[in-house]
């Protein structure tokens, strides 16, 4: 048994490793000239590697934690000491945790409709969730207009849903959001650190994973060999990348669906894995790197919320030993775009300006790493994919059907922990599994 896969990002190598194990030869080709998909290190000072991609698990993350223990690696928490920054209006102000300066029964109705919508969706089906055509003829946007009096709402709503989703609320159905707050645990355990889905981080780097599986499966891995197009016959597919083809069995394809319709497919896709109203996650990642966590001086936690731009919200990403400060800003939504057009000298200045505004008296940073995902080709963005009015009912129910002898991973193909890396693996260990139970039943019956 043979099998090629496409892509090598967390879902992809976790299939293949799977395979691999069960005796099937595989081949896994990557596009980029490195394996980790939406999980990348920086090497930001002597041994300092921080996430420019995907960083945070939460203890629901089963799949993940046993991966890690697999590989021996570590994680550290996201502990949060000190007060919170905000900039949502007027003058910058510090509180002590992170719950901003706004009206807390707005904020309290905000998450109670939000909370309301996610508990009547079907995290298994979305698109079958009652209500579920009316959910998906709204966007995010327009739900927003009608149902947030509060202005403190309306200020507060796309900053949450950029930091949850990186997704501006114009470009995602009603049913998408409430879906991805459901598949993730919901809203309070997405948006908590201490026992939420942001409770720790990978010791060192979660780009560490998929070099580890990759390093596991040698030669197998192939980098540099975007794949061109997937044709099928009645023994097998040949799966035709930058340097040549590669005949085998069956194929899986773990890349994002707008990726996925780029490819040549023969016979065509009976349905594509994308919509025209579908729309990258839209975040660009800025990493401040200073000789020490100064904020930390001064007592603050290095988190803020800013309704200012261009980062809507910093974090603390300092190794624990405080040997170098790490800064790290989130630009997500339609400020992303805007962002990551700018040319890099603009982006440093205006990053570092928001910076010493929020927490004052932080010398000159001695780095500067803006990580654009909007324009990365091999990506299409990130998070995820994010899905707009009229996907789910068309794209639902194919995200994991196989077409013929090709078959899907992807964060975007599970409705656990979509958009996560929990999600991605646990769809690499499905489509794993879901192959070796075809062929065998195959090979028992021929």
């Amino acid at each position: 048994m043979s099998v090629v896969v496409v892509g090598a990002g967390l879902a992809g190598l976790t299939a293949a490793t799977d395979l691999a194990a069960s005796g099937v030869e595989v081949t896994v080709l990557e596009a980029r000239e490195r394996v980790g998909g939406r999980t990348h290190g920086i090497e930001v000072a002597p041994g300092v590697w921080v996430d420019a991609g995907a960083a945070y698990l939460g203890d629901r993350h089963t799949a993940l934690t046993a991966l890690l223990a697999e590989l021996d690696l570590k994680t550290t928490p996201t502990t949060m000491t000190g007060a919170s920054r905000f900039a949502l209006g007027g003058a910058g102000q510090t509180r002590a945790g992170r719950f901003p300066p706004l009206s807390a029964v707005a904020l309290g109705e905000l998450f109670d409709a939000l909370d309301e919508l996610d508990r009547g969706v079907r995290a298994d089906a979305p698109w079958l969730s009652a209500g579920a055509a009316q959910l998906d003829a709204l966007t995010a946007a327009e739900w927003a207009r009608e149902h947030l009096r509060h202005p403190d709402a309306r200020l507060f709503f796309p900053l949450f849903l950029g930091e949850m989703m990186a997704a501006d609320p114009a470009d995602v159905s009603v049913l998408h959001m409430a879906f991805y707050l459901r598949s993730g645990g919901g809203i309070r355990y997405l948006n908590a650190f201490a026992g939420g889905a942001q409770e720790d981080r990978i010791d060192g780097g979660a780009h560490q994973v998929c070099r580890r599986l990759a390093a596991a499966l040698g030669d197998r891995v192939r980098l540099g060999e975007p794949v061109r197009a997937i044709h099928q016959d009645g023994d097998g597919v040949t799966v035709v990348a930058a340097t040549g083809s590669v005949r085998a069995q069956a194929a899986v394809v773990a890349v994002p669906p707008t990726l996925a319709d780029a490819i040549d497919h023969r016979p065509v896709l009976p349905a594509p894995r994308s919509g025209e109203r579908t729309a990258p996650g839209c975040a660009v990642k800025v990493h401040l790197v200073y000789p020490t966590p100064a904020w930390r001086e001064q007592g603050l936690s290095g988190w803020s919320v800013n309704a200012r731009r261009p980062l809507l919200s910093t974090v603390d990403d300092s190794p624990a030993d405080g040997e170098v400060g790490v800064l790290t800003g989130f630009v997500t939504g339609r400020e992303a775009h805007r962002y990551a057009a700018l040319p890099a000298a603009e982006q440093r200045e205006q990053a570092v300006a928001q910076a010493a505004r929020l927490f004052p008296g932080l010398p000159e940073p001695i780095g500067c790493h803006v990580t654009d995902w909007v324009h990365e080709r091999y990506s299409r963005g990130c998070y995820a994919a994010l899905f707009g009015p009229g996907d789910w009912p068309r794209l639902g129910p194919r995200l994991t059907a196989p077409h013929r002898r090709v078959h899907w991973a992807g964060t975007e193909t599970s409705t656990e922990f979509f958009g996560l890396m929990e999600g991605a693996i646990r769809s690499g260990h499905r489509v794993a599994a879901e192959i070796s139970a075809t062929y065998r039943w195959r090979d028992i019956h021929d």
